[in-house]
């Protein structure tokens, strides 16, 4: 279940969601239309020409028929925005003009942990206008960062747009940011001052031309920096990771992503290596685009970009293809339940040479982007010499594997007659050989036998039972008014709550408001969706819907009833105290009488 609503006041929570209607807030994102209590737009979380996306102004939320993604006002802007939770609140509170109360953090702790951070953020934007106007001073030290920007071909609107900067020498940032009256411990903290082997702060990006790394919400929270001579270290370098900065959950170029999304929905995205390739497709007109810089891709990396499109291409360098890190982070965007495609680079070169090239040469090398299955066997052709017999046999010992992973048959068959092409075998021998590959088993995770053994509760018939008397009672309909949910048992977790909140609200004489559920349960809950589905046209309100509601409380009724019974019988094989026998035996009657009644 939810824990955000942990972090911050209830009371403030609903005040927030008052000051903020949602067919007001929705509205200024898309156009809406009424009809009847219902208004009604296209999805703008998937394609569609037909709308099917429903704000309910009664009860302050949102349902998609067509995709299921529903919520409340909040994870309406969460959504929109591309931001989290927390965003999302100050988003509405600023709307709202509510401050959004220091208290609401859950100890002094916090409250502390917060202002160290607002002191690092403001260190970073000092530390990124000191290195900006280092740039363009006049000072002969930053010619050579000058001249670099030009032999890179980037524009003075690019430079500009991507807040480039210059480190001129070790001392300069450290006595700028010293005189603004930073702490010691916070100028270490942050990470752009480090020390030296006497004690003295110097400026950790010394020398370097400077990449500003920022947030999706503009702030600034790391650097990259790259050398310009040639010397031992390394060629870039970022800043270490701090209370700002965790390069495994940033993006660069995620804040200029975000505004492009505000303006048009966002197809695909790109992801590349490093600052350069980003900028080099930006400036040639390929603004969907964010790097990794350098590291293999990560769960929360694969998140961050799934707020913007479910439609990524991989576009690294021409020698990729084979490294086996590069290859799993890719896994981890499919398991993401991301369309993934690689964009095949000419070998040696990288998005930034192609991009010099100009626009349309970039974009051939996008419309020969493969899905990632046919790029792992693309990588295994350039492992393998195929030309010489046993490389060969390597080559199509592999392949088989990653055919033997692919998700249907249609595609196994497709990829055999690639190989099939390639190598010169038959596809019957191919067919064969890939029957007595091994497929590999995922070890499912706890969360994940959980969810199996959820599912496996109850039948089908059972769940459609839950799912119907729920949403009767979340929407108030007429004949479930008096029904007391106390008569019958929820086996299912998301029902099981759905259930308390209804039972705690009509104990406290309050309305019930299903949009308050978004706080209580996961996010992109698939079971309430299901529920908030049959808030739909007559689903819930004919003289068919009422009869259907008893015929389901009749089914969830008789369903425990058979588990007791079950249970009772189990034991009673069991017993050798004859007392104890004799009241189980009364107990089992009762139970059988019960359903016997009920039917």
């Amino acid at each position: 279940m939810n824990e955000r609503k942990g972090f911050v006041d209830p009371k403030f929570l609903e005040e927030l969601r008052q000051k903020n209607e949602i067919t007001e807030v929705v509205s200024s994102y898309i156009p809406l239309n009424k009809k009847g209590n219902t208004h009604w737009a296209c999805c703008p979380f998937h394609h569609e020409r037909t709308p099917s996306f429903a704000v309910n102004e009664a009860d302050q939320f949102y349902h998609c028929f067509g995709c299921s993604v529903s919520g409340n006002v909040i994870k309406f802007v969460q959504e929109m925005e591309s931001t989290d939770f927390m965003g999302a609140v100050r988003i509405l509170a600023a709307r709202a003009k509510m401050e959004v109360p220091e208290n609401n953090f859950d100890s002094e702790k916090a409250v502390q942990a917060k202002k160290k951070r607002d002191a690092l953020a403001a260190i970073m934007l000092d530390s990124a206008r000191f290195y900006r106007s280092n740039l363009y001073s006049g000072d002969s030290r930053a010619d050579a960062h000058l001249e670099y920007i030009s032999n890179r071909q980037m524009t003075p609107t690019t430079v500009k747009k991507f807040g480039i900067g210059a480190s001129l020498d070790f001392f300069g940032l450290a006595d700028y940011l010293q005189e603004k009256g930073y702490s010691r411990a916070d100028l270490l903290d942050s990470g752009v001052l480090t020390e030296s082997k006497s004690g003295k702060l110097i400026d950790s990006q010394g020398g370097r031309l400077i990449f500003p790394i920022i947030n999706a919400f503009d702030e600034v929270v790391a650097f990259g920096g790259r050398l310009l001579e040639k010397r031992d270290f390394a060629k870039y370098k970022n800043t270490k990771e701090t209370m700002l900065f965790n390069k495994s959950k940033t993006l660069y170029n995620i804040n200029l992503l975000k505004k492009l999304k505000r303006t048009q929905p966002i197809k695909e995205v790109i992801i590349v290596e490093g600052y350069m390739d980003t900028i080099s497709l930006y400036q040639a007109g390929f603004e969907n685009v964010v790097a990794s810089m350098g590291t293999s891709l990560t769960k929360d990396q694969a998140r961050l970009v799934k707020r913007y499109s479910e439609n990524i291409l991989i576009s690294y360098d021409g020698d990729f293809a084979g490294q086996k890190a590069d290859l799993r982070g890719l896994e981890i965007l499919k398991d993401e339940h991301l369309n993934v495609k690689v964009v095949p680079m000419p070998e040696g070169l990288d998005p930034d040479d192609v991009a010099k090239q100009g626009k349309e040469a970039y974009q051939k090398c996008l419309d020969a982007a493969m899905p990632l299955i046919d790029y792992k066997i693309h990588a295994l052709e350039r492992k393998y010499d195929i030309q010489k017999s046993e490389e060969k046999r390597l080559f199509l010992a592999e392949a088989l594997k990653v055919v033997n992973t692919a998700e249907s048959e249609t595609v196994k068959e497709e990829l055999l007659k690639k190989l099939r092409d390639k190598t010169g075998i038959t596809y019957q021998s191919l067919e064969r050989d890939l029957s007595g590959v091994k497929k590999e088993k995922k070890t499912e995770t706890p969360i994940q036998q959980k969810i199996i053994v959820e599912a496996g509760q109850g039948s089908d018939k059972n769940a459609k039972a839950a799912r119907f008397i729920l949403a009767a009672k979340l929407f108030s309909a007429e004949y479930a008014t008096e029904f007391d949910l106390k008569s019958v048992r929820f086996l299912n977790e998301v029902h099981q709550v759905i259930a308390e909140y209804v039972l705690s609200r009509e104990q406290a004489g309050e309305r019930i408001r299903p949009s308050e559920l978004f706080e209580i349960l996961d996010e992109d809950c698939a079971e309430f969706n299901e529920i908030l589905d049959l808030n739909y046209g007559d689903k819930l309100s004919d003289g068919v819907a009422e009869r259907f509601f008893a015929d389901s409380v009749k089914v969830l009724q008789i369903d425990f009833l058979d588990r007791e019974i079950g249970a009772l019988k189990a034991k009673i094989e069991t017993e050798t105290d004859e007392a104890e026998k004799k009241e189980l035996m009364k107990k089992l009657t009762e139970s059988m009488q019960k359903k016997k009644k009920i039917r």
